[in-house]
């Protein structure tokens, strides 16, 4: 599925973005049939205008009104995509407070369908580009947000360790990155020891996915959780807790998202790229690591598992030891790691933890400009403690319950050292229900924030 803009052609018609009056360019007849119709501007509200002919000749579409806040709604405007009839629309003028690059993106993302398994459509109406918005860009975003939802919402016994490669490999083709993979006991013998670890009791082997571009310039390493289903391994989950983990390999996929848009949109040229994924899956079996059990990773520090379901950790540890191993300027991870983050921020905003107070601002700036809201959250230095357990260096999940999300960054931060700088996201990677622009399912979070931030973190 491709995201598209319509043609700039005459015929396009005309949709008038109303903010409670109508607009004083409305002819009489079209005027009164709004009132007929009851049509008061209401945000989301369509009015669909018939012409002299019978045909239809337009539509008045209900915005929120320009408060100084933050709109309570992002993408109000793929409500619009999604109840106007097929054909191409252009947008007469934009009130006071509406961001035209905003509400084309919101339209884009509306045309989404996750259609594998049975058929289904996103919207048919489409826009043509607001007049100053850089529509290739904003499609190579969406485009790129397509791809990650695609991932997310494919379920594991079709998106395992070896689609997920397959999926990577693709991309890699179609933007021009290198492709290595070391797989399954390969990971004991290039010392890859947690991952291993991790995934060696499932079907499919476990795998470190690597993509590379570029060979000259800064340094940018992403890491990503690809975790592709989590039984939470011998500390099982419950049934009610284990239905959305093939979304546990939403780092993966978000990551993966972002190197296209990066690809895509030029900002990949003059930098050095690297993608690194684990992907496993934590399943049970004769051969699944233990509760109580001690591992070495690849950087040599020795970690307890105190609990097998925290086992995203473990696999972004030895990728994150590798990254840092070539002292990278930036070293992101993503990752669908913790519940707590959930507790503490909701499904909407994922937090993020960076030392670099300049670069976490520009980061913050950039979820801000490009609706893809975060929230920064301390690297705390006195819950150092809760991570170290005595009998080894690490601890992967500490007692106690609190700070969860916290006490997971600052243990991928131990496997982090070497870098200039490290960033890591506590994404969730799913919409828990229908929001404009964003159907139920798998999500992007935190790449448009990271397309719009890196040139300024790079220096470029």
């Amino acid at each position: 599925m491709t995201p598209e803009f319509a043609a700039p052609t005459a015929d396009a018609r005309p949709i008038w973005l109303v903010q409670g009056a109508l607009p004083d360019d409305l002819d009489p007849a079209a005027r009164a049939w709004a009132q007929a119709t009851g049509f008061a501007g209401k945000p989301g509200q369509v009015c669909l205008l018939p012409g002299a002919d019978g045909a239809l000749s337009g539509a008045l579409v209900g915005v929120e009104q320009a408060s100084g806040r933050p709109s309570r709604e992002r993408f109000a405007l793929a409500k619009a995509a999604m109840a106007l009839p097929e054909g191409a629309w252009r947008i007469v003028a934009w009130p006071e407070g509406l961001d035209p690059a905003e509400a084309a993106f919101g339209w884009l993302l509306a045309q989404y369908a996750f259609g594998r398994y049975r058929k289904a459509e996103g919207a048919k109406a489409r826009l043509v580009a607001p007049e100053g918005v850089d529509a290739a860009r904003l499609l190579a975003m969406a485009e790129a947000e397509f791809l990650t939802r695609d991932l997310i919402n494919t379920p594991t016994n079709d998106m395992g360790p070896d689609a997920l490669e397959a999926a990577a490999r693709a991309m890699a083709a179609q933007h021009g990155f290198a492709v290595k993979v070391v797989t399954g006991d390969e990971l004991l013998d290039q010392n890859f020891p947690l991952i291993h670890a991790v995934g060696r009791a499932a079907a499919q082997a476990p795998r470190l996915i690597e993509l590379t571009r570029g060979e000259g310039g800064p340094a940018l390493s992403l890491v990503g959780k690809g975790v592709c289903f989590d039984t939470g391994g011998l500390d099982i989950k419950p049934a009610a807790s284990m239905g959305l983990m093939k979304k546990d390999m939403g780092g993966a996929a978000t990551v993966l998202g972002l190197a296209q848009m990066l690809a895509a949109t030029g900002a990949a040229d003059g930098i050095r790229l690297r993608v690194l994924i684990p992907a496993v899956e934590n399943s049970i079996s004769a051969d699944a690591f233990r509760p109580g059990d001690i591992l070495t990773s690849r950087k040599g520090l020795t970690v307890e598992v105190n609990n097998t379901d925290a086992e995203g950790r473990l696999v972004l540890a030895d990728a994150l030891a590798l990254a840092a191993e070539d002292e990278p300027d930036w070293l992101i991870s993503m990752a669908t790691l913790t519940g707590a983050a959930r507790v503490a921020l909701g499904p909407d905003v994922p937090p993020f933890y960076c030392d670099d107070d300049a670069a976490a601002a520009a980061i913050s700036a950039a979820a801000r400009s490009h609706w893809d809201p975060l929230w920064r959250m301390p690297f705390w230095e006195p819950y150092e403690e809760m991570i170290e357990p005595g009998i080894a260096d690490l601890d992967n999940a500490p007692s106690g319950g609190m700070a969860g999300s916290i006490t997971a960054a600052l243990f991928l931060r131990r496997f982090a050292e070497g870098a200039g700088h490290y960033a890591h996201f506590d994404i969730y990677g799913w919409q828990p229900k229908p929001a404009p622009g964003r159907t139920k399912g798998g999500v992007q979070q935190g790449a448009r924030a990271l397309l719009a931030a890196l040139p300024e973190l790079l220096g470029k």
